[in-house]
């Protein structure tokens, strides 16, 4: 078992492009069963957050391919890579 605390120390990746995408700011749990249905990544760029809003990453769960002692490995691409219908 892991707690939350300790996936908010790891630094994600994602292996698509071997980006680090950031720290896991939240977890979305379903409170009945306490699955975990998605992490929140707070983006990486702390420097334009201060005078901008923070980024938010959503990975659903199934997008988690490793979970490290260091780091989270992820198949992550953003909503502009996929391909239009």
């Amino acid at each position: 078992m892991i707690r939350i605390s300790e996936f908010q120390a790891k630094d994600v990746v994602n292996l698509s492009d071997g980006k680090r995408l950031g720290n896991i700011g939240d977890v979305d749990i379903d409170v009945s069963t306490g699955k975990i249905y998605s992490i929140i990544i707070q983006s990486s760029n702390r420097m334009l957050s201060m005078f901008t809003k923070e980024e938010e990453i959503v990975i659903p769960w199934r997008s988690i391919v490793k979970i490290g002692s260091d780091v989270i490995l992820v198949r992550y691409k953003k909503a502009s890579e996929f391909p239009s219908e």
